[in-house]
């Protein structure tokens, strides 16, 4: 039995090593609220928000989630208790979307269950690979520029690269890139700024033989990708379209995409992910786990949910270094010759490291049984 006793957000301010561009804007600075939950015997599971600062990708925002957690889903959880963390799906029901908020507090609750267990959060959820293969994004800029960042990740062993595209540079990118890597495998991610009007332009992208293009069409469609999908040789994966099981099946029955890309926070949290993820691995489709410029503590998550078998493409989970001069966990992650290690300790596998946490904290919030 899990009876949480307490729970502290922890709010950060981290300095991205270097601004992370994409079509919709850039990334200086990420806000980011870890969840800190402690049973009564004094197990601690640990979560993170993963919303930006401005809705630019979801709608829900830092303080919309700070909202829903204090007002509604923390203290729910300080008066309840649960035997497995899927037993606080019911309640999450009643709200409405607000799914970063949910999967903070649901990925704290699997960790804490996997302490008590004496489990790695991979055996868990039924994860079966000991390394997974890392992939990485290139930041948006000049072609010269996006070479020496493929250069540099060539140098670190990733196994997947992402460029981000939209209509004003598709094709000149992704060209230069093949003509100097033509066996590179390489993808793109247009967050959603076609339409099926820009058919033959996307058409066009069929000859440079990339793995997938992401989201091309608007965040909420599954009709226009199917139609798109058919007129594509390059596979469609959806992103922003996913955030429940039930979209995941029927975007899967209109043939409107050959790949998912399953965020944790995305789908409202990990047994979400891993519903949206046996649903795809009985219909073929390949899936992978995205990222969301996150602390060490979402990363964790998300290599414990990329064991499980259908996550046969090379996730978005790369370094701590990648992002950050200094993690929050320890030790940092490491990507080495293009895989990251599993971890076989106990939940997430990593500790907290405290000082990380004060230095990078700008309030704290604690909530008490």
């Amino acid at each position: 039995m899990i009876e949480i006793q307490k729970v502290v957000l922890h709010h950060l301010d981290l300095i991205m090593k270097n601004p992370f561009h994409t079509s919709i804007g850039t990334v200086h600075k990420r806000e980011s609220i870890i969840v800190e939950m402690i049973d009564c015997e004094g197990i601690v599971g640990w979560g993170e928000v993963v919303a930006f600062s401005s809705p630019w990708y979801t709608e829900e925002t830092i303080q919309t989630c700070l909202h829903m957690l204090r007002d509604y889903y923390i203290p729910y959880l300080l008066r309840t208790s649960f035997t497995h963390p899927e037993d606080i799906a019911p309640f999450f029901l009643q709200f409405k979307r607000n799914h970063m908020a949910k999967a903070s507090l649901e990925g704290a609750l699997w960790d804490l269950y996997a302490k008590k267990e004496q489990k790695p959060l991979s055996k868990v959820l039924g994860g079966t690979r000991q390394e997974i293969e890392a992939g990485v994004v290139v930041g948006m800029g000049s072609l010269p520029s996006m070479i020496q960042q493929i250069e540099r990740f060539m140098d670190e062993g990733y196994k997947r690269y992402k460029i981000k595209i939209d209509p004003s540079n598709d094709i000149e990118i992704v060209e230069g890139i093949r003509n100097k890597y033509p066996d590179l495998p390489l993808m793109a991610d247009a967050n959603s700024t076609y339409t099926l009007g820009s058919l033959s332009r996307l058409q066009e992208l069929d000859r440079f033989q990339l793995l997938m293009i992401e989201q091309p069409l608007s965040a909420d469609d599954i009709i226009d990708h199917a139609t798109l999908q058919k007129k594509l040789k390059t596979p469609i994966c959806l992103d922003e379209s996913i955030v429940t099981i039930e979209d995941a099946r029927k975007a899967i029955q209109l043939g409107s995409c050959k790949i998912i890309n399953i965020k944790p926070g995305r789908v409202g949290g990990l047994a979400e992910a891993k519903k949206i993820h046996d649903l795809c691995l009985k219909n073929n489709i390949a899936v992978w786990c995205g990222g969301m410029l996150e602390t060490g503590v979402s990363r964790a998550h998300n290599i414990a949910l990329a064991s499980l078998p259908n996550f046969v493409i090379p996730g978005d989970i790369s370094s701590s270094s990648r992002h950050w001069h200094e993690d929050i966990v320890d030790p940092q992650i490491e990507v080495k010759n293009g895989k990251i290690q599993v971890p076989t300790g106990d939940g997430i596998g990593f500790s907290i490291d405290r000082k990380a946490l004060r230095k990078f904290r700008t309030t704290t919030l604690i909530f008490k049984k």
